[in-house]
């Protein structure tokens, strides 16, 4: 009975809902008509027809045209109105046209050698493909070239090939009208599935790229001979083109020459070494040889000829000789043509023009990896990057997916000079090519900024360049192309060994720091690549993996610590219980460390903690849990004192410290609040936001206190005597002050904090509070005192001198007085004996 009143309910439903359906439908058609009698709808055959089916049915286009209708009209006159319209083609003055195409195009000039060098290589392309069904095409020369030939007289630029050529309604076509890209029209004609390689070494997509020529030239001419026609002249002044026979017959054999008379400003690409430039730069990985015309100064011996005035003197001096000088002579003539005779030789400098091969490199990144050496791979990096010194890594790869492309990347061995000098100005170091040509190295995009320190390019035939084929268009390729080379890069420095990893993480290990910061996609790849210093080793870096598997059991954290050096950090109070206990702590000393480990939510699982901030936790059981609620029971007295009392302006709050193991007193950060490291970092800034930073920066600070230092045991007992003692509000200040330095904060009153030192060291040494220091001028006058008294004592000694001076001097005279009298009397005695 059950089953028969649910069919009977159910049988009700669907009569209900199929006559709601009916109105539904009576409703709509009374909209749209009022006829009356009309039938009943039947069942559709098709329902993927009806706008309930399918969205992909044959309708969607009436659809998409309903819904496009004007105030006024309804979809039947919008209908007619089409209908009706006449229909007229866009129309373009050419003239105009060409001169946009010209003048608004292009941004370099020297564009215009890399696409006539582009049309000659997709010229010899066709011609070589033609080749694989009938070798009777090269019969004329076998030779597959691009030669480019400068004339400085005529102020000329001649590029030839000996591509496929162009018939006369070739040249009318495809010059003639402007974006007519002949290598499209071949590449439509391809349609046998074998061909499809050879489609992705032509070149020519917009068919505008001949037209750069007019950048430089005032007047073009192009020669052009076809197997199937004879060869034909194309000239042109970018207003109007002229064709017509060349008289001198079949002079090329096959193949195009474009002919370039160039404009004043543009002489300077007739020069050898501007070609050279060009050329090397946007051209040297063409799969042909490019040749030009070079001339070259050489050293040559060239035979001299003797005089016949020289051939007289010598047959006079033979006449003059006697008889045994001529039979001398002779003796040696016979020897001299037992020997070879020499010609006698100059050395001349000449200038001598030969072909010069301009495209030496070859495009190894086209070759599979396992067929390129290591040598050509040093030998490609030093060419490509102009670099002496060999690449540190690489990696070649074959890109496939939502686009195709091919790639080197080479990470050098040094960092340029001021590398890390200005980070936003950096510009990536990749080159983009497309089928081998040279596009650009200006995509900003293409790699972030902490890998730019790679080299290499990246060759594809799907990127969406502009039609001047200068810029690539902001594109979702792109975004695919910059991901595969991150990826790549990153692959390749994780698979280093450990010593070159070394050398690489020396010159650039900040990028990757800077990575996690900026990357949040690859933060988890870059972390894993990340070095710092530890307290497990002296000399040797340790990454985040090795810290996790040497990590205690139960240990949930991974501690790091902050400061400028590693000296600082191994001895801050912060890690002093961390080392006892045995834990590993990362020092970080790198300015852009803290900011790196702070954008790291968690490693493995671990989650990171700055042993210089609030919320460390060591060891943490029932008995230390207990252990601790008893000290802090213990000191409440002290530790309410210091927040309440002496340093209430300074601090936050003071509580017993879980850290501190042999120092009294440490200065704590809060989870949200900055590091005394931050503070150095961001004072240090230039450009820092002093309204945001002095908000920071002037947050208080909790106090943490050893209850195990016997200070804090001795300031504990003195305030639990007298809280109003100044020895101990002098002692929680210089602990304060003490604090805020060794967590390396600054002080705010260098000043107040000197002095309470000295008051320190007065004590210390027994001298008076009140002794001042002594005034300036008393000690001037005492000075003088003792100037004086000094002066008085060399008078003195100077006058007992000039005694003894003058008593010696006295002597003196005494003694020549007396031998003048001895003289005398002797006179006396002779005068006497001469008168007897």
């Amino acid at each position: 009975m059950k089953s028969l009143f649910l069919l009977s309910v159910l049988a009700l439903l669907f009569l209900s809902g199929a006559s709601l359906c009916r109105a539904e439908n009576d409703d709509g058609n009374d909209d749209v008509t009022d006829d009356t009698d009309a039938p009943p709808p039947a069942v559709e055959d098709d329902l993927g027809k009806s706008k309930e089916g399918s969205k992909t049915d044959d309708e969607v286009v009436e659809r998409e045209e309903e819904a496009i209708k004007l105030d006024g009209l309804n979809v039947a006159q919008m209908k007619e109105l089409r209908e009706g319209a006449e229909k007229h083609a866009f129309e373009a003055e050419v003239n105009r046209m060409m001169k946009l195409i010209i003048n608004s195009l292009y941004r370099n000039k020297e564009i215009f050698l890399r696409e006539l060098i582009s049309n000659s290589s997709d010229a010899l392309d066709k011609i070589r493909f033609t080749s694989l069904t009938d070798k009777a095409v090269l019969g004329t020369t076998e030779e597959l070239s691009i030669k480019i030939k400068a004339d400085k007289d005529t102020h000329s630029l001649h590029i030839t090939d000996t591509g496929i050529g162009m018939t006369r309604d070739d040249l009318v076509k495809n010059l003639g009208t402007i974006a007519k890209s002949g290598t499209s029209e071949f590449l439509t004609k391809m349609t046998d599935a074998s061909e499809a390689t050879v489609q992705s070494d032509l070149i020519g997509q917009f068919g505008v790229g001949f037209y750069s020529s007019f950048l430089v030239a005032d007047r073009v001419i192009v020669t052009s001979k076809h197997n199937d026609d004879k060869q034909y002249i194309w000239e042109s002044d970018a207003n109007e083109f002229t064709v017509s026979e060349d008289p001198r017959g079949d002079s090329l054999g096959r193949g195009t020459t474009v002919s370039l008379f160039l404009k004043e400003e543009a002489y300077d690409f007739v020069e050898q070494d501007t070609l050279k430039d060009l050329i090397r730069k946007y051209s040297q990985f063409i799969n042909f040889p490019i040749y030009l015309w070079t001339s070259k100064t050489e050293s040559v011996e060239e035979p001299v000829e003797e005089d016949d005035t020289e051939e007289a003197v010598d047959e006079k001096k033979d006449d003059e000789k006697t008889d045994d000088e001529k039979k001398d002579d002779d003796e040696a003539e016979v020897e001299e043509d037992k020997e070879e005779k020499k010609p006698k030789t100059e050395t001349v400098e000449k200038t001598v023009w030969d072909w010069e091969l301009m495209n030496e490199s070859k495009p190894i990144w086209t070759r599979n990896p396992k067929d390129v050496k290591d040598e050509e791979y040093n030998d490609f990096y030093k060419a490509f990057s102009k670099e002496s010194d060999e690449p540190l890594s690489r990696i070649h790869f074959v890109a496939e997916g939502e686009v195709t492309f091919r790639s080197i990347l080479f990470i050098p061995k040094t960092a340029p000079s001021g590398y890390y000098q200005d980070v936003a100005k950096r510009t990536n170091q990749i080159k983009l090519y497309v089928r081998r040509v040279f596009i650009t190295d200006e995509v900003e995009d293409i790699l972030p900024k902490y890998l730019s320190f790679a080299k290499g390019l990246v060759d594809s035939d799907d990127l969406p360049l502009n039609v001047s084929r200068e810029t690539l268009q902001q594109h979702k390729l792109l975004k695919v192309i910059r991901k595969k080379l991150v990826r790549k890069i990153l692959e390749m420095v994780k698979k280093m060994d450990a010593d070159l990893y070394k050398d690489f993480w020396k010159e650039f290990g900040t990028s990757l720091k800077l990575g996690i910061i900026e990357d949040h996609s690859n933060r988890t790849r870059l972390a894993k690549l990340i070095r710092f210093h530890s307290s497990d080793s002296k000399d040797d870096m340790t990454s985040l993996m090795d810290y996790v598997e040497r990590m205690k059991d139960k240990q949930e954290h991974m501690y790091y610590m902050a400061a400028g050096t590693r000296e600082e950090a191994s001895s801050s109070p912060f890690v002093e219980r961390l080392l006892k206990k045995g834990y590993e702590v990362l020092y970080l000393t790198e300015p852009v460390d803290e900011y790196c480990i702070q954008s790291i939510p968690e490693f493995e699982g671990k989650k990171f903690q700055n042993v210089a901030k609030d919320g460390l936790t060591i060891d943490e059981t029932e008995k230390t849990k207990k252990a601790a609620e008893a000290l802090e029971k213990r000191y409440e007295p002290l530790t309410k004192w210091l927040a309440e009392t002496s340093l209430k302006d300074n601090i936050e709050k003071a509580v017993v410290s879980k850290r501190l193991s042999d120092s009294p007193v440490a200065l704590v950060a809060n989870q949200w609040g900055w590091s005394g490291n931050m503070e150095r970092i961001m004072r240090a800034q230039a450009s820092n936001q002093r309204g945001q930073d002095d908000f920071y920066m002037n947050q208080k600070k909790i106090l943490e206190i050893n209850p195990r230092h016997p200070l804090i045991k001795k300031l504990l007992a003195n305030v639990e005597d007298d809280p109003n003692d100044t020895k101990a509000r002098d002692l929680a200040v210089v602990l304060y002050e003490t604090a805020v330095l060794r967590s390396g904060f600054a002080l705010k009153d260098s000043n107040a904090f000197v002095g309470r030192i000295e008051r320190m060291l007065r004590l210390s040494m027994d001298v008076g509070l009140d002794e001042q220091v002594e005034d300036e001028a008393a000690a001037e006058e005492e000075d003088d005192e003792e100037e004086a008294v000094e002066e008085e004592e060399e008078a003195s000694d100077d006058g007992s001198g000039e005694e003894e001076a003058d008593s010696s001097s006295s002597d003196a005279v005494d003694e020549v007085v007396k031998e003048a009298e001895e003289a005398a009397e002797a006179e006396d005695d002779v005068s006497v004996k001469d008168e007897l």
